[in-house]
């Protein structure tokens, strides 16, 4: 610790303590203020064991009935308001910063000759440090006065000493980043909290995202992180979703690899639904209860998938199970003569809906305004007249069957 030194009245200089200025891009220092030459001879008073409630620190005073050691009852000056300072920051964290700007700061709104107290950035001239940093410590206790855990600023008088809550409440109060109190980065302090970390260390990770692409690039844990995250929040971000799917539709690879797994998960959920809800989709597209055997091979199947790893390759169990289901079900359908004739019937009409939509597509516009006109078309149409000539024939042979 630097020690400068301010005139006083008999004309010696005294050591008077303020908050160290504040290194450009780092957090807050951890530790007590450094000593540093201000104009006058005013000291700015630490906060006292009494006033913060906090109990004298061992070596200095007796505390929970135990007598100092000799060793510390020996300690000089100098050691004893070290080690007292030190108590008092150890129980009372930031709060003992935060109290010097909040009891010598004047409120929003107030003019100077309405208060002994001067502006952040006068402060902030006096402690020899930035006025950003002078405000964090005010927005602080402004929070922290709101919430009912420490006085209002106007209940305050510069120089008085008042109870400070634990050192424990400072992190939810404080932040070491001016960036928290943009819109962003009071999102980004709240997700913090969600998550249980600190905020300075999600902000200090928005602020820097060079870095975090280099982590992402170099390492699979943080990537991996990344990756859960960004499913996240695609689930409440339908830019982001748009904007994910547009990046993959334009990477070949990516867009391979989606397909593939597309169509694994599909084959998957195939074999789900006849294992989990017993029902079968036939290749007409009926939808009909399992038989026995094949819902137990179908959750024969689903078990082994569901035992794979999350870094393993589900695509080709999928594709066997999706295979071994898929014959037992066309079994299935073969095996019941009610089931099978349901299936052609179904089938015919898909088919029949399809050829009558090509077919009501086309039109004679062209043929009539435009020069269109060839022999094929005409062969082709006669072709399609018989077949279809053909189909009528055969269903009112079977009617007259019946």
């Amino acid at each position: 610790m630097s020690v400068a030194s301010a005139p006083s009245e008999s004309g010696t200089r005294t050591a008077v303590p303020a908050p160290s200025a504040e290194p450009a891009g780092t957090t807050e220092p951890s530790g007590l203020p450094s000593t540093t030459e201000v104009t006058d001879a005013t000291t700015v008073p630490a906060p006292s064991a009494e006033a913060t409630g906090a109990a004298e620190p061992a070596g200095v005073t007796e505390s929970a009935g135990t007598a100092p050691s000799a060793e510390a009852a020996a300690a000089t000056g100098p050691v004893v308001r070290d080690a007292r300072e030190f108590g008092v920051y150890a129980r009372t964290g930031g709060w003992a910063f935060a109290l010097r700007v909040a009891r010598s700061v004047r409120p929003g709104g107030q003019a100077a000759e309405e208060s002994p107290k001067v502006s952040a950035k006068a402060f902030a001239e006096l402690a020899g440090c930035s006025a950003d940093r002078v405000m964090r410590f005010y927005k602080a206790w402004d929070m922290a006065a709101a919430d009912g855990l420490v006085p209002q600023f106007e209940a305050l008088v510069p120089g008085e000493d008042v109870a400070l809550p634990e050192a424990d409440a400072w992190p939810a109060y404080y932040s070491s980043r001016s960036g928290a109190a943009s819109v962003r980065g009071q999102a980004i302090t709240a997700a913090a909290a969600a998550e249980g970390i600190r905020p300075t260390k999600a902000l200090e990770v928005a602020e820097n995202p060079t870095a975090l692409r280099a982590a992402i690039l170099a390492d699979p844990g943080t990537a991996e992180a990344a990756r859960g995250a960004l499913l996240d929040r695609m689930k409440e971000d339908p830019a982001l979703q748009t904007e994910m799917a547009r990046a993959i539709a334009r990477t070949d690879g990516l867009k391979k690899a989606v397909a593939t797994e597309a169509k694994a998960a599909d084959r998957i959920g195939y074999v789900r639904q006849i294992a989990e809800k017993g029902q079968i989709r036939t290749p007409a597209g009926q939808t009909v209860e399992a038989p026995a055997a094949l819902r137990a091979e179908a959750e024969r199947h689903l078990s082994l998938i569901d035992e794979l790893d999350d870094d393993e390759e589900a695509g080709e169990w999928a594709g066997e199970a999706y295979d071994a289901v898929k014959g037992l079900v066309a079994q299935a359908v073969e095996a019941d003569p009610e089931l099978r004739v349901r299936e052609r019937r179904t089938r015919f009409y898909s088919s029949l809906q399809k050829a009558t939509k090509v077919f009501e597509e086309l039109t004679l516009d062209d043929v009539v305004e435009e020069d269109v006109y060839e022999e094929d078309m005409v062969r082709r149409l006669e072709a399609l007249q018989e077949a279809v000539a053909g189909c009528i024939s055969a269903l009112r042979r079977a009617s007259d069957a019946r």
